[in-house]
């Protein structure tokens, strides 16, 4: 291992056990077919649930529709970024040599994903526990007050407790297609829910925006046939 992930597992304050889990977190689909993507979609799951618990416990006033704003803040692409840069991600991350050429490792989504890569990959190396405190180390210098939930809302979330507010199941989000070459590829993704038998499809530079391009065409479905 050399002196970049070394390094880079002293502030994450967890050695791995199985490093090979550490370089794939950290490797973008532009340089290997064994890339970060699972475990991404792995370390968002986590990262969420890490978050609510750490929410729970610091703002055990604020109601359910509340708390969900103030998390989806604390998890979006740009407070992500944050934290990743400071870990030195930027340093670190393996990128192809097209997407390095672009300036993809100071690009906010690929840092954003390579950071939940790697709280998905702590998550398979340790279990939930050591994930959970690394997460709450991350945000242990993110100031969290309940105004946060005062900012607007984005698509997901309003779906979200749109759904929870008629005791619906949360909707599911499909990558159904990738377009372009590796450091420039934009992400289909369709937003299905299964009571309403709807689904509908966003674009976006990273799965993540693809996934509220879809929920922000879905809500505008859902509010058109409200309407009709």
């Amino acid at each position: 291992m050399n002196e970049g992930l070394v390094a880079l597992q002293n502030r994450l304050q967890h050695e791995f056990r199985n490093p090979d889990l550490l370089s794939r977190a950290l490797t973008h689909r532009s340089f290997s077919i064994d890339h970060n993507e699972r475990l991404e979609f792995l370390g968002d799951s986590v990262l969420n649930l890490a978050v609510a618990d750490l929410l729970f416990e610091r703002l055990s006033t604020l109601p359910e529709g509340d708390l969900s704003r103030v998390r989806a803040n604390l998890v979006k692409q740009e407070t992500l970024h944050q934290l990743a840069v400071g870990l030195g991600l930027p340093e670190v991350i393996r990128l192809g040599e097209g997407e390095a050429r672009s300036g993809g490792q100071r690009r906010p989504s690929i840092l954003a994903d390579a950071l939940e890569a790697l709280i998905g990959a702590v998550y398979l190396d340790a279990g939930f526990a050591a994930a959970q405190s690394l997460v709450h180390r991350l945000f242990q210098a993110v100031e969290i007050n309940p105004e946060m939930q005062a900012i607007g809302k984005d698509p997901k979330t309003e779906l979200q407790e749109w759904l929870q507010g008629r005791k619906m199941s949360l909707p599911l989000y499909r990558v159904v297609g990738t377009v372009g070459a590796a450091h420039k590829q934009t992400f289909d993704v369709e937003c299905e829910i299964v009571e309403l038998n709807l689904t509908e499809r966003g674009i976006g530079g990273s799965r993540r925006a693809g996934e509220q391009a879809a929920a922000g065409a879905m809500l505008q479905t859902i509010k058109a046939k409200a309407n009709t």
